[in-house]
């Protein structure tokens, strides 16, 4: 397994950055390669993306949801990751944002782009398109305030 942590300061309140970062349909408006989100439920997502020109589908389980603090998930099948998005108040208008995800990466192409930092550079520019993206808008596209609780052992 492969691992990676992200941060961005972001010039919005938590609440806003956090209620936009549970529009996860709106994901391919940032994120590099991916090409679609959809929310099947309220812990499912299936997503669409392309890595390396292989494109790839997979569900997410969202394992843990705390509104304004984290958003946890895991993959069901497929592509092997796992991660959590953190929300952390700096003051009344910033946000940091840290991202920490754990992948496996397949093939020979994905372990090589791992080896060489791709990964690492992706996620910090998909923060970094997150924050372009709230900061413009200002706005939440919408939210979700469920929270979904941690599975117990």
């Amino acid at each position: 397994m492969s691992g990676v942590t992200k941060s961005v300061d972001v010039a919005v309140p938590i609440r806003t950055v956090y209620d936009q970062w549970t529009q996860f349909e709106d994901f391919p408006e940032f994120m590099e390669g991916v090409e679609e989100v959809r929310q099947i439920s309220d812990t499912m997502t299936h997503w669409k993306v392309e890595i390396g020109g292989v494109s790839r589908e997979f569900d997410a389980r969202i394992t843990e949801q705390l509104p304004d603090e984290r958003v946890a998930w895991t993959s069901t099948g497929g592509t092997q990751q796992a991660g959590v998005v953190t929300f952390h108040r700096l003051d009344e208008n910033h946000t940091r944002v840290t991202a920490q995800m754990e992948f496996e990466p397949q093939g020979i192409t994905e372990k090589a782009g791992d080896k060489l930092g791709m990964v690492d550079r992706r996620v910090a520019g998909d923060l970094h398109r997150f924050k372009e993206f709230i900061e413009r808008r200002g706005a939440e596209t919408g939210a979700w305030r469920g929270k979904v609780s941690r599975p117990q052992p």
